[in-house]
């Protein structure tokens, strides 16, 4: 066998419908595309999520809700990671700039420390918001609240 008597095998190739040759194809007249109506003509294309002139199941849904334009959306950060970071990066003051770079909240997100977990050791703690909470534990176990 060369290279040029290569061929694909037995009915793998089939030849393409030619339509709107002459009645005598069995394809001529309405060309395969039924009678009348937009899809028997060129240039169909049918909208998206369209069903036939039934009602789309985008229209049968009702909308529901509210999305809060003026909401305010902090990260909250418990006390138990707070310590855990504090031990783990051996340090007392603990800002937005130090939980970002350990991938605990994004550089531009608002932080809110929240009072799950304990401190044992006193920390400075810089922050966007406190639960009360979380305030008074941080300040009975030595360390200070900052708000930004």
């Amino acid at each position: 066998m060369k290279l040029h008597q290569l061929r694909p095998a037995k009915g793998a190739i089939k030849s393409r419908k030619r339509v709107g040759r002459g009645q005598g194809s069995g394809r001529g007249g309405t060309s395969t595309r039924g009678h009348n109506g937009a899809q028997s003509r060129s240039g169909y294309s049918q909208k998206l999520g369209f069903e036939g002139g039934q009602m789309p199941l985008q229209r049968r849904v009702p909308k529901f809700g509210f999305k809060n334009p003026g909401r305010v959306a902090y990260k909250p950060i418990n006390l138990d990671t707070l310590q855990e970071l504090a031990t783990k990066k051996n340090t007392t003051v603990i800002d937005v700039e130090l939980l970002a770079a350990n991938g605990l909240a994004g550089k531009d997100d608002l932080i809110k420390v929240l009072n799950r977990g304990e401190l044992t050791m006193a920390i400075e703690v810089v922050a966007h918001k406190f639960s009360a909470s979380a305030k008074e534990s941080i300040e009975k176990a030595g360390g200070k609240v900052t708000t930004l």
